[in-house]
């Protein structure tokens, strides 16, 4: 009596793979009972959202601020850090006080006050407005 000769098969749907191992016999059979078991389950649907590019640095993220007209109100280092960290975003406050200092030599902010007590604006209006 001779062994049935048995198949290898890899079949892929959207983000499914599955590899089937049966007789040759019985290839039609399998592959319908495994595509039909395929159908029933909802695809997974992988999200991914593209941030600006250098948005992860500190200084990125205190363009989008500025970008966003968030320094259309003077607002201290305090206040910058603290956004900083609602969205998520833990900088310690040398290194958001050093991007704030760029972007102040860069003309993009100004700042008011007295050392210790700087107070950040916007110079330059961000493109797209008035």
């Amino acid at each position: 009596m001779s062994r049935p000769s048995i198949v290898r098969i890899r079949l892929k749907k959207g983000n499914w793979e599955v590899e089937i191992e049966c007789e040759e016999s019985k290839v039609k059979e399998t592959i319908e009972s495994v595509l039909s078991g395929l159908s029933s389950v909802p695809e997974v649907k992988t999200e991914i959202s593209e941030k600006p590019r250098g948005a992860l640095t500190c200084r990125g993220l205190i363009e989008n601020l500025w970008s966003e007209g968030w320094f259309s109100d003077a607002k201290s280092l305090g206040d910058v850090h603290d956004e900083l960290a609602r969205r998520g975003y833990h900088y310690d406050r040398t290194a958001v006080s050093h991007s704030l200092t760029e972007l102040v030599r860069e003309n993009m902010l100004t700042r008011q006050g007295t050392q210790r007590n700087y107070r950040y604006v916007q110079k330059k209006p961000p493109l797209g407005t008035s």
